[in-house]
């Protein structure tokens, strides 16, 4: 998708030589307004790409997002002493008002929904010189863009402001609503733009939101609320449309070579590597969604600020453990020392992975991240275009798992297990197998909860599940040592809003904050 960058124009005054008040409070009548824009197809498509650019950008998918979702789960471990406190803060559960990272996050997203609202909002004035065909679809990708926005912060916060239009004074700053009203707006948002988007595009706009991205939102909202059966009806529209299917090498989803395969549901589009980093939190500027700096952040020969967690490492099957087979996700997911990268032209030292070392069957070792990284094909530390991967297909089999299980289809739920498992590349022994007999519902989601964390490991989802698992009282065990009940289940709202937004203040602030 070409990459184009949406600016309100300013209203310029013109000058006039003199005195003449009334001369000087004329506009430029040249100049673009927010009322003289969005009156064109061109111009209604190039503030479509730029809610797009917002997701692009540092406060979100370029940097912020996943960082806050993975040091929110338990996959991931500090890579050593050079890990910034803010991070640390959230690693450990120490986070407050100010954190740098919740912040970010937050005021990204809202800027993905106020720069949605105004395409909408502006759409629906503009019928008059909009292509139809035009204006429904830019309305959809902004209403599955607004959703997508809201679902991350309705599942990170709880309730939160809810902005319905497009909002031009701060005297129009919201209340927190309830979570029942954001997520009934998400559902909404989400059916209105299934019914409008395509189900593929041309190699020219790979990356904009399908009818199966906002089907696998819609039925991951409806999981969050432990709405199986609403779930399970999303997730059948998209098995049987045959638009997906699991690509036969795993690592395809999550190397540059292989974007938009057959696998991938819904990316994020950066430009190929080679480019430049922008670090406006807005992704303003020439260079805005270029790159992301995924792979510097998290390679074994970058700044490797974040590492597997032993609890992650100690999850896979292996031969070692009494497992039939060694999952060989394993490998396609972690760099060990020794393992060779850049073209298989070098081999990889301990003195090469700044940090810290991993606990792998009882011996200490060097273990860095493999996935959405560039030292496959390069021995250096930089940042790159790998584009993020946010939903593919292996996820909607294994969400189907989960909602066959609570519907005491049992059958089902470990057929599809076994196709995740069936990959050429992974070729896992089915289940059952001895560590994870699957004979009763309980066992049936104990091998749900691994073959998720398996399969989905440093995605960014692993978060959403431990909250969706401990709201509904299935977690057997509490993932964080740091935890409190009341309080870490949800985000705190950024003291920036405290401060702005007097319709929140501290009376809207969650608990134990």
């Amino acid at each position: 998708m070409k990459k184009q960058y949406f600016i309100i124009g300013a209203l310029v005054i013109g000058v006039a030589i003199g005195c003449d008040d009334k001369r000087l409070d004329q506009l430029n009548p040249n100049a673009v307004t927010t009322d003289s824009y969005f009156r064109t197809d061109v111009q209604i498509r190039s503030s479509v790409n730029g809610v797009y650019g917002a997701l692009q950008s540092t406060n979100l998918v370029a940097r912020e997002w996943f960082f806050t979702q993975d040091l929110r789960s338990d996959d991931v471990s500090a890579g050593g002493g050079q890990l910034e406190t803010p991070r640390n803060q959230l690693l450990n559960g120490v986070h407050d008002t100010g954190n740098s990272l919740v912040s970010s996050v937050w005021t990204g997203a809202y800027r993905v929904i106020h720069r949605a609202n105004v395409v909408i909002d502006k759409a629906a004035a503009s019928t008059a010189t909009l292509t139809p065909s035009v204006a429904n679809q830019a309305v959809a990708e902004s209403k599955f863009l607004r959703a997508w926005s809201y679902f991350e912060l309705v599942s990170l916060w709880g309730g939160v402001p809810l902005y319905k239009n497009y909002v031009t004074s701060l005297a129009a700053s919201a209340p927190r609503s309830s979570e029942a009203d954001v997520y009934a707006f998400v559902i909404a948002d989400l059916k209105a733009a299934q019914e409008a988007l395509p189900a593929t595009y041309d190699a020219a706009n790979q990356g904009r939101a399908t009818k199966g991205a906002a089907q696998m939102l819609l039925a991951r909202v409806y999981m969050q609320q432990g709405d199986y059966a609403n779930a399970k009806t999303e997730l059948q529209k998209i098995i049987s449309s045959g638009t997906y299917r699991l690509v036969d090498e795993y690592s395809d989803n999550f190397i540059e070579e292989t974007e938009f395969n057959k696998e991938s549901i819904w990316e994020i589009n950066f430009l190929p590597s080679g480019g430049s980093f922008n670090w406006n939190g807005d992704a303003d500027g020439a260079s805005a969604g270029e790159e992301t700096v995924r792979t510097q952040e998290y390679s074994g020969i970058g700044w490797r600020n974040i590492i597997p967690s032993n609890s992650l490492l100690a999850e896979f099957e292996k031969t070692s453990k009494g497992d039939a087979k060694t999952d060989p996700r394993y490998a396609k997911s972690v760099y060990t020392t020794g393992d060779k990268y850049n073209n298989d032209q070098s081999v990889l030292t301990d003195g090469q992975q700044n940090g810290f070392g991993s606990i792998v069957d009882g011996k200490e070792v060097k273990i860095s991240w493999r996935k959405f990284t560039l030292m496959y094909k390069n021995g250096v530390s930089t940042t790159g275009g790998i584009n993020q991967r946010i939903m593919r297909y292996a996820e909607t089999l294994l969400a189907m798992a989960e909602c066959e299980n609570e519907a005491g289809n049992t059958a089902s739920a470990i057929s599809y297990l076994n196709m995740v498992r069936a990959r050429p590349s992974v070729a896992m022994p089915a289940y059952p197998t001895a560590n994870y007999p699957v004979s009763t519902k309980d066992q049936i989601l104990a091998a749900i909860i691994h073959e998720r964390r398996i399969e989905l490991n440093g995605e960014e989802i692993r978060n959403r599940d431990i909250l969706r698992w401990r709201k509904q009282g299935k977690l057997k065990t509490e993932p964080f040592a740091y935890f409190q009940k009341g309080k870490h289940e949800l985000l705190p709202i950024p003291q920036q809003e405290i401060d702005n937004n007097p319709n929140v203040g501290l009376k809207g602030q969650n608990p134990g904050y």
